[in-house]
């Protein structure tokens, strides 16, 4: 639940949100208008979906067919229907990436609400703020879309695993564990696809957490109707896609080598969450080749999509996917080939225009079909008819009255606030330096060169924000008397001349806050880093401020990516240390708040935070697993043996907490859960026997879930939000297991000097399984281990 009851008031407000009942400025084009809408089926609203799919594709000649299988979708004039623009972009709000947002060309949207980058609300670990995040920025699309400034397909989450901290878009994902990617996805897609509304009117009902009210799409029976969409979500980069440039290295030629048991249990999670649990509409495929073969031409990836996770939606090649598969990695013969390999493997639509050019000749060539091309046009119409696209004028429909006045309300500038707020890391806090007392705070310096620029706090994929502030401009609203100076001329650093400015300023004030960490210059598409210490000489700043200054200093780290900072965690002129990655346009005030006591942290880290040794390690070893053999030392806290600078669900509050475990069973049985043709198996690892069962073979794993209920006491002075989080550990010792496992996680706000009861449900044929080298997932019988915090719980998982 959200972890400030503060914010009951707001949540209260948003969930509630009407729509505005001022008229859209604009109106985009659309199929359907009179008189067309009763000529021909594909307008009747009354026919199924498939029905009227296969409708539209019927009247379609092959080059008309063609001309639809880009991002960029020709018009057809004769049948009523413009153009239309697939490649939008909302990772963490509304982008300006992407051909289907404009925000200028005289449109009356000229800003969305900048929301934190991913990597940072991930950091909240609060899955209703992820689904209200999702909602909020659907809100503003459907409203930008009424107005003809974005479509109705949208390109994100970006899901991939953060597995090595290099990483440049590592900002853009949910971090390194593959539970939590697969939550905030199926958390995210919900919520931006419609989860908020009910037949065209709002309804309340009971919210997660009891707090609020959600709203979701029902059918006439009350379950949810898979077959409305408010917008269209798309999970990406499936798969294994996790480099842009690094050494001689790039992401359009890469060929990632992923064991089976690596590609089971981490990098396609994610992805069978979003479209499992999630489902979403849409799945990108990578550039990068998967063991040998490009992943926009995995005809056995994409299909299984399909035929085992359900996938209902249509599949996209990341742009220009499709032409590198002949242009740089030469799997192909001939672009023909290349086009014909795609669209037979799976993939609908290619971002780009290689399959226009190409796909008339491969016809020709006999190398594709025009099946092949029914069958991809089949996909993207049903998702087309699913959001409305053919049901006529979209200000009669669903959603037709939200228009500019939706887009930066006060609700979704407050969650912005209340998500950055959530995100922040103290990761440091020496003598409970931490909170200040602004009456006590004659003067404030602010150091370093982002602190004085509010565009750069919302790292990729951003837009324009409503209302960007800057850090300077966020703390000196506490304290009047707040002098800046810059100390490097940009983030990259590379010259001192700076310092002595910045040495006279801290000199004089009587706290100092030292900005220092990344921004896109160095972490974003296309570009990795090759160190992870603070670009160029901003560690000899801090440490030169931290000398200069009469008090201890507080360093404030930007920036998506891990970073070392061993010499500030170990030095005692350094009493604090807060990251706040790219809080987006309300990180100013949520940093301020914290600084001031306003709001308690409690945001945890995502992702491991590696020494700058690990950097002695191949960017392109895809193993997730340790070899000591060969001196590799694994990745991510599930499997990596090295040591750390800071650890994953690292991070402190201003006060402490304490658990009692009040239930869980000590015992599970799976008699009565198998089936007739399951039996225990054996393997041998060097001297230990283990004893193990297929999870394919367990026919009733819901009867094997329990919940463990937790006692959560807030021991401080302070009222907060805080992190649980629940690990397990395998019997013995398996070859391949982690070390440990996340299992659940939830916030919960706290009451200074009282409990806290709550529950987190674990769930043995998905949490206490692992995979086997073959890929497939066994659950080990015997003693396995529940970890919370100290504590150690046992559970025996045997068959009688």
């Amino acid at each position: 639940m959200l972890a400030n009851g503060r914010c009951l008031f707001f949540l209260l407000l948003f969930l509630s949100l009407s729509f505005s009942n001022s008229k859209p400025v604009a109106n985009p084009q659309f199929p359907c208008k009179p008189p067309t809408h009763n000529t021909y089926s594909f307008c009747n609203k009354s026919l199924p979906i498939t029905r009227r799919a296969q409708s539209l594709i019927s009247h379609l000649t092959l080059q008309e067919k063609i001309q639809q299988l880009s991002d960029n979708a020709s018009g057809i004039p004769r049948l009523g229907i413009p153009h239309y623009e697939w490649w939008s972009e909302s990772l963490h709000g509304i982008s300006i990436n992407g051909p289907g947002v404009s925000f200028k060309n005289g449109g009356p949207v000229t800003s969305a609400t900048g929301f934190p980058q991913v990597i940072v609300s991930a950091a909240s670990f609060n899955r209703t703020l992820w689904f209200l995040i999702g909602s909020a920025i659907a809100i503003e699309a459907r409203a930008m879309y009424n107005v003809g400034q974005a479509g109705l397909t949208f390109w994100a989450p970006n899901i991939n695993i953060f597995r090595d901290p290099r990483w440049g878009r590592g900002q853009e994902t949910p971090g390194e564990d593959p539970m939590v990617a697969s939550a905030y996805a199926i958390e995210f897609v919900k919520g931006f696809q419609g989860g908020q509304w009910k037949n065209g009117t709002e309804t309340e009902s009971t919210g997660r957490h009891g707090i609020g009210q959600k709203r979701v799409l029902l059918g006439e029976d009350g379950e949810i109707n898979d077959d409305k969409l408010m917008l269209s979500a798309c999970c990406k980069h499936s798969t294994a896609y996790d480099l842009e440039k690094w050494g001689n290295f790039s992401r359009y030629s890469f060929n990632a080598v992923v064991t089976e048991q690596d590609l089971e249990d981490t990098y396609q999670p994610p992805f069978r969450s979003c479209i499992q649990k999630g489902k979403a509409s849409c799945l990108m495929c990578s550039y990068n080749e998967v063991n040998g073969v490009p992943a926009c031409a995995r005809e056995d990836l994409l299909q299984k999509t399909r035929t085992e996770w359900g996938f209902k939606g249509y599949i996209t090649s990341d742009c220009d996917a499709v032409a590198t598969i002949f242009e740089y990695q030469n799997y192909s013969k001939s672009p023909e080939d290349a086009v014909a390999i795609a669209l037979k493997a799976g993939m609908d639509i290619n971002c780009g225009t290689y399959v226009l050019r190409n796909a008339q000749s491969a016809v020709e060539k006999g190398k594709l079909q025009e099946e092949d091309i029914d069958r991809a046009l089949h996909n993207l119409f049903s998702v087309q008819l699913r959001l409305g696209l053919f049901d006529g004028d979209p200000r009669n429909g669903q959603f037709g009255k939200l228009g500019p006045k939706n887009v930066c309300t006060k609700e979704h500038k407050t969650l912005a606030l209340e998500a950055a707020r959530q995100g922040i890391v103290l990761l440091k806090n020496d003598k409970k330096f931490l909170p200040l007392n602004k009456k006590a705070v004659s003067s404030l310096a602010i150091i370093g060169p982002l602190a004085n620029k509010a565009n750069n706090l919302g790292g990729d994929y951003t837009g324009y924000p409503c209302d960007p502030q800057s850090l300077f401009e966020g703390l000196k609203a506490y304290v009047e008397k707040t002098s800046y100076a810059i100390g490097c001329l940009d983030v990259a650093c590379v010259s001192d001349t700076q310092f002595h400015k910045a040495i006279i300023v801290a000199e004089r004030a009587d706290f100092v806050i030292v900005v220092a960490g990344l921004d896109i210059s160095q972490e974003t598409e296309d570009h990795d880093r090759v160190s992870l210490l603070l670009p160029g000489k901003q560690m000899s700043l801090v440490s030169s401020v931290a000398a200069a200054s009469k008090k201890p200093v507080i360093l404030v780290l930007t920036g998506g990516g891990p970073l070392d900072v061993s010499f500030a965690k170990g030095d005692p002129r350094i009493a604090s240390i807060l990251w706040i990655g790219y809080p987006g346009e309300a990180g100013a005030k949520a940093l301020a708040e914290i600084i001031f006591g306003e709001y308690n942290p409690g945001g945890r880290l995502p992702m491991t935070w590696y020494p700058e040794s690990f950097t002695e390690v191949s960017m392109t070893d895809m193993n997730m697993r340790p070899n000591p053999s060969r001196g590799y030392p694994g990745r991510t806290y599930r499997f990596y043996t090295g040591n750390r600078v800071y650890g994953f669900g690292g991070g402190i509050s201003y006060t402490n907490f304490t658990y009692k475990i009040l239930s869980a069973p000590s015992k599970l049985s799976l008699s009565g859960s198998l089936s007739s043709n399951s039996r225990k198996r054996i393997l041998q690892q060097g001297g230990e026997r283990l004893s193990y069962i297929n999870i394919n073979e367990i026919t009733s794993c819901d009867s094997l879930r329990f919940h463990m209920q937790i006692l959560v006491e807030n021991v401080g002075n302070m009222d907060g939000g805080h992190v649980v989080m629940l690990f397990s550990r395998v019997p013995t010792v398996f070859r391949g297991a982690p070390e440990k496992q996340l299992v659940g996680f939830d916030r919960v706000h706290t009451i200074s000097h009282r409990s806290t009861e709550m529950s987190i449900l674990v769930d043995p044929c998905e949490h206490l399984s692992v995979a086997n080298e073959q890929g497939k997932k066994i659950m080990l019988l015997g003693g396995h281990v529940l970890m919370l915090g100290d504590l150690e719980h046992f559970v025996t998982i045997q068959i009688y």
